[in-house]
């Protein structure tokens, strides 16, 4: 192996689950040899099951089952099975809001808030097949709200508190939810996010939804729609604390969660009930090396994957301590992370690349004035970091005694796919490692022949697994077309990847018009179709350009209807534009104007021309099939402006 690798220490690795690489070996080659009975002991072990399943696997090309005809329940398996053990009176979430309030839910406390919340739901009529959009800040009663829902089998899909009230509108009329919950508003950085604002401005064309669940957290008085708008603290005042899990089937959809298709339509991602809750278990235990007394912290928001994951069901289900904190990370200065670890003694600390740069543009001395000392474990997720983040993480906030692992997965798959066990696999600086038990990934080209070691090809993932995603909410066709059927037989997931001699997997990023801008996955698609709905806007063609804290920033390329325009004040109106159109995070950082854009002789915008002017000024890519090559060398020539 190369020079750069670390090894966890011997202390780390005598307490670890998976102790050195014969370990990990002999569990990977088991999983690869036998799936299904190496899925189907830890089924039996792991989970809670009314009825055992009569199969453990049934794969139709693309489509999967896991533990057939089982019955379980998630929130079950995150509460109810904890409280006839220790961890009944153990802290589950240990909660910080940006002000500074603070809450220590027990186990035993979430069972009692989430029945009293799922009989609330049932009294509204709402049952197993029914939809539900969760519209909250970072509060307990996110989860609460999840878990109730998952009692019942109520399908529901959590919507980032950032997303404005257009993106919200799109994502409850594709789901066509029955009831929206959400609150007042929550805080950020000092400052109301007005939550219930942006629902009643999205459901004026919401038919379907039938109720509005507002619980009182920030206490600024809201307009309430008589009829449809019901405060949570009045419900709960009737609500019953006896209400049983509904056994469910291993395949009931537990949520949808929407992310940023190639299209201008957000793709609804289907995850199941049974194999999704087992591969988050088993990746809390296998990847963070979980112990009993540990208090972990995911700092990811719920409204994305990584919360839903890695703060809710994977830690719950372990019976683990996990923080929620409400608020932005520098605020009200920029140690605000290190003092909720120090005040809390965390353990594990999970957190993305975007983050890290951003600590490490604050200074050293912001970390380096608070006792780390109860860290033991490190991790990165959202995107690649790259190897001078690595080292700053291991070396300023882990005190070079620190394993990281550096986690690959997506919205897609669940559940953390590739990523170093701490105890058994050494990291590389900037390498996601090794695959996990069950996942068989390659890199390969697109006829789908493996490339040699080095080589960038595309990364697929050849075998099915637990927590994959089973459809696309409403759309089939669509979901075997993008994950399936570009190379026949095997998932394409959508990264560009390289594999070194020692069979670690370098994830470099992704292939399509996806960009990742602070861990948001957001289309070009998406983003022009908002700036073309601008009064102004002829056409948009939106590229990402490599930004140091952000990992992405978008840059637009913008043309103008006829007309006499303020070129400055008009880019500050578009960015404010795609902020309400789809939410702050998407603001552009550049727009530029232009007469026309680069096309091919067909029509196609050529974003790869626009990506390089952007990145170096310059093209030297293959220019032979644009209609006009004037156009690249104006662009080429003009200073963004805005």
């Amino acid at each position: 192996m190369a020079e750069d690798v670390y090894k966890a220490d011997a202390e780390f690795v005598s307490r670890a689950h998976v102790q050195g690489m014969d370990c990990y070996r002999a569990l990977y080659r088991r999983a690869e040899e036998h799936p299904e009975e190496f899925w189907g002991e830890l089924a039996e072990k792991e989970l809670f099951w009314f009825d055992k399943w009569s199969h453990v696997f049934e794969w139709n090309p693309p489509f999967a089952k896991w533990f057939v005809d089982g019955k379980t329940n998630v929130s079950y398996n995150c509460l109810d099975r904890h409280l006839a053990t220790p961890r009944k009176n153990k802290v589950a979430i240990l909660w910080e809001g940006e002000p500074g309030d603070q809450r220590m839910i027990s186990y035993q406390e979430l069972h009692r808030l989430v029945c009293r919340f799922a009989s609330v739901l049932m009294d509204r009529g709402l049952k197993a097949g029914d939809r539900a959009i969760i519209y909250m800040p970072m509060i307990p009663e996110l989860p609460v709200a999840m878990l109730a829902c998952a009692r019942l089998g109520i399908i529901h899909s959590v919507v980032f508190g950032g997303f404005s009230a257009e993106a919200l509108k799109t994502r409850i009329q594709d789901l066509e939810a029955q009831v929206v919950i959400t609150a007042d508003g929550g805080w950020r950085r000092g400052r109301e996010i007005p939550l219930k604002k942006a629902v009643d401005e999205a459901l004026a064309e919401c038919p379907t939804v039938k109720d509005v669940i507002v619980y009182r957290r920030t206490g600024t008085p809201v307009e309430m729609k008589e009829g449809r708008d019901l405060w949570w603290h009045e419900l709960d005042q009737n609500a019953t604390e006896v209400c049983p899990a509904v056994p469910l089937d291993s395949e009931h959809p537990l949520y949808v969660l929407y992310t940023s298709g190639t299209t201008g339509k957000p793709k609804g991602i289907v995850h199941s009930t049974a194999g999704y809750l087992l591969q988050t278990l088993m990746t809390m235990k296998w990847v963070f090396d979980l112990r009993e007394e540990d208090t972990y912290w995911c700092t990811a928001d719920i409204g994305w994957v990584t919360g839903h994951s890695y703060i809710v069901y994977g830690p719950l289900a372990a019976g683990a301590t996990t923080i929620m904190y409400e608020g932005a990370p520098d605020y009200p200065a920029p140690d605000r992370f290190w003092r909720i670890v120090e005040k809390y003694r965390v353990n594990i600390f999970y957190t993305s690349p975007t983050a890290i740069r951003s600590f490490i543009r604050q200074g050293d001395q912001w970390p380096n004035g608070h006792d780390l000392s109860s860290l033991r474990l490190l991790g990165s997720v959202g995107e690649p970091i790259n190897p001078a983040a690595w080292e700053w993480y291991y070396k300023v906030i882990g005190k070079e005694r620190c394993p990281i692992v550096d986690t690959w997965w997506q919205t897609e798959t669940g559940a953390i796919l590739i990523s170093a066990m701490p105890g058994a696999v050494p990291q590389k600086p900037g390498s996601a490692t090794l695959p996990l038990p069950g996942i068989v990934p390659d890199v390969v080209d697109m006829s789908g022949k493996p490339v040699k070691p080095g080589q960038e090809g595309f990364l697929i993932i050849r075998r099915p697994w637990p927590s994959m995603l089973r459809t696309l909410w409403g759309d089939p066709r669509r979901y075997e077309d993008q994950y399936w059927r570009r190379i026949p037989g095997v998932y394409l997931a959508g990264d560009a990847a390289r594999r070194d001699e020692d069979g670690y997997f370098w994830i470099l990023g992704r292939v399509d018009d996806v960009m990742n801008v602070s861990g948001h996955r957001l289309s070009t698609m998406e983003l022009e179709s908002a700036l073309v709905r601008h009064p102004s806007v002829a056409e948009a063609a939106v590229v990402a350009k490599p930004h140091e804290v952000t990992g992405q920033a978008v840059v637009a390329f913008v043309t103008l209807k006829s007309g006499r325009w303020d070129h400055n004040s008009l880019a500050q109106d578009l960015r404010q534009w795609v902020a309400h159109e789809i939410g702050g995070f998407a603001k552009p950082e550049q727009i530029r104007f232009t007469e026309s854009l680069p096309k091919t002789r067909s029509g196609k915008i050529m974003r790869r021309l626009l990506r390089e002017i952007v990145t170096t000024q310059t093209v030297t890519g293959d220019v032979t099939t644009l209609e006009d090559l004037t156009v690249v060398t104006r662009l080429a020539a003009q200073h963004d402006e805005g």
